[in-house]
């Protein structure tokens, strides 16, 4: 199975939770990094799983957050090279 990570960025906190519940429920994927910024205002939201399931997922996240928020960028990363692994995942968990 090859790795890859899904990024939603979403304009607030709600938007986000809405976005990752249609995610997790959508496959088999697992929340590994969420970050706030600008008080709440951009939220990124990072799942990790196969190509295939990440992908699944983030087509039902940017649907679900689009019907209650505004989407800012949705992104797939197949087979990310471990350094970018490094700046994700941190010691300050989900």
């Amino acid at each position: 199975m090859e790795n890859a990570i899904a990024l939603l960025e979403v304009q607030a906190m709600v938007t986000a939770i809405v976005g990752l519940d249609a995610m997790v429920k959508a496959a088999d994927v697992k929340l590994i990094h969420t970050e706030k910024r600008l008080g709440g205002w951009l939220v990124t939201v990072v799942v990790e799983g196969s190509v295939s399931a990440v992908t699944a997922a983030l087509e039902a996240g940017k649907a679900a957050a689009a019907a209650v928020g505004k989407v800012k960028c949705a992104e797939v990363i197949a087979r990310p090279h471990p350094d970018i692994m490094k700046f994700i995942k941190t010691d300050k968990g989900v």
